[in-house]
């Protein structure tokens, strides 16, 4: 919180999005057409956090609208069995890094305040990092994200699963079985029940 004074005194996510404000913090801001800060219900028990915003994120200003973004609308819908609106997601950084390219660290760093004051807002009860991009930031750890995946983690003290990203999915649709796996641990830990067989 010491790298942005004040933001220790942000008390709700509008209160924060107005703190980021037209956000010059890095070079990202460049590039972007819309910031995109995270949408979703502000006491989501459920949280997802993903890397960073692509072309049509960038475009509508809110995460995971794109391709990917329908693969993980099927994880919560169909999968879980809850609505977008009862979750919030959001990214590691709020705006599109060129050509899609994984942000840098300096970008991360820029950003990280404003991911973790988004986590300690919404206070969810469980948190699944999306991609190597988002688990290895919220670690802190360079490991590769097929051998986190699966496991629970903690970041600030909520519980956290690791998995891969909804993009990886459209490139490697058989990793969706592995997904699904993490996702019901997730429901296990949420009370929810698990069905037996999906679709």
């Amino acid at each position: 919180m010491e790298r942005y004074p004040g933001l220790e005194k942000v008390t709700d996510l509008s209160g924060l999005r107005a703190f980021i404000g037209d956000c010059r913090r890095c070079k990202l801001w460049q590039g972007r057409t819309n910031l995109v800060f995270g949408t979703g219900n502000p006491q989501a028990e459920l949280m997802f956090v993903g890397e960073g915003p692509g072309a049509d994120e960038d475009a509508r200003g809110e995460p995971f609208v794109g391709r990917a973004g329908q693969i993980l609308t099927d994880i919560i819908e169909r999968g879980i069995g809850l609505g977008r609106a009862d979750v919030y997601i959001c990214n590691v950084v709020k705006c599109r890094p060129p050509g899609n390219r994984n942000p840098e660290p300096d970008e991360v760093a820029a950003c990280e305040p404003f991911l973790m004051r988004q986590i300690e807002l919404v206070r969810p009860k469980i948190i699944v990092a999306l991609g190597s991009v988002a688990v290895q930031s919220l670690l802190k750890v360079k490991t590769p994200i097929s051998r986190l995946r699966g496991e629970w983690h903690e970041v600030h003290g909520v519980p956290m699963m690791p998995t891969f990203h909804p993009a990886y999915l459209l490139r490697n649709p058989a990793d969706k079985r592995l997904v699904w796996a993490d996702i019901q641990k997730v429901m296990k830990l949420m009370g929810r029940e698990v069905p037996k067989r999906r679709r």
